[in-house]
């Protein structure tokens, strides 16, 4: 039997999903984790979240990610929270840290930011709250509350609007 740190009710994680270190993964309720998920981060997952198939979650146990509640990663898509930096250092995770140059820590998804389709985010970012990154689309630095990134690397393109987003959730109770 699986041990995660924290697990809510409503969750369905896929029988081919692979979370291996569960004991560093709380995990809200209403949640859904897809066929072909790979995690190897700590995680804190929120409530009413979707992570969608053959999504990967790298950068191993001193990395974490944080997903707000009502966010999602949509399929293909790919977050670094932990990785070499090219430019210094070996860049394997099988060398010892003291060869390699690690950077990152962290990947925050606030509330309501969503990654699209095949979309990559690299090691220290936050989504700012209702930030969407568009299909087949790379995030080098942080994106700013209820804008619309897309391309390589991935620019503003459009602001969504809040208002009906935020009253669903006061009407859910959030």
């Amino acid at each position: 039997m699986v041990e995660y740190k924290k697990i809510g009710e409503d969750v369905l994680i896929d029988r081919l999903a692979r979370i291996s270190r569960p004991e560093l993964v709380e995990i809200g309720n209403h949640v859904g984790i897809d066929m072909g998920v790979y995690i190897s981060v700590a995680a804190k997952i929120g409530d009413y979240i979707h992570i969608g198939p053959h999504v990967c979650i790298i950068g191993g146990c001193n990395a974490e990610l944080i997903m707000e509640d009502f966010t999602g990663i949509s399929a293909g898509s790919k977050l670094v929270v932990l990785g070499d930096d090219f430019t210094r250092g070996m860049t394997n995770p099988l060398v010892p840290t003291k060869y390699r140059n690690l950077i990152g820590g962290k990947i925050i998804m606030r509330r309501f930011s969503l990654v699209g389709v095949n979309s990559v985010v690299l090691p220290n970012i936050e989504m700012g709250e209702g930030s969407v990154l568009g299909a087949n689309s790379l995030l080098l630095e942080d994106a700013e509350p209820w804008t619309i990134y897309a391309g390589s690397p991935a620019k503003p393109i459009k602001k969504r609007d809040s208002e009906k987003i935020l009253k669903a959730a006061i009407d859910m109770g959030y």
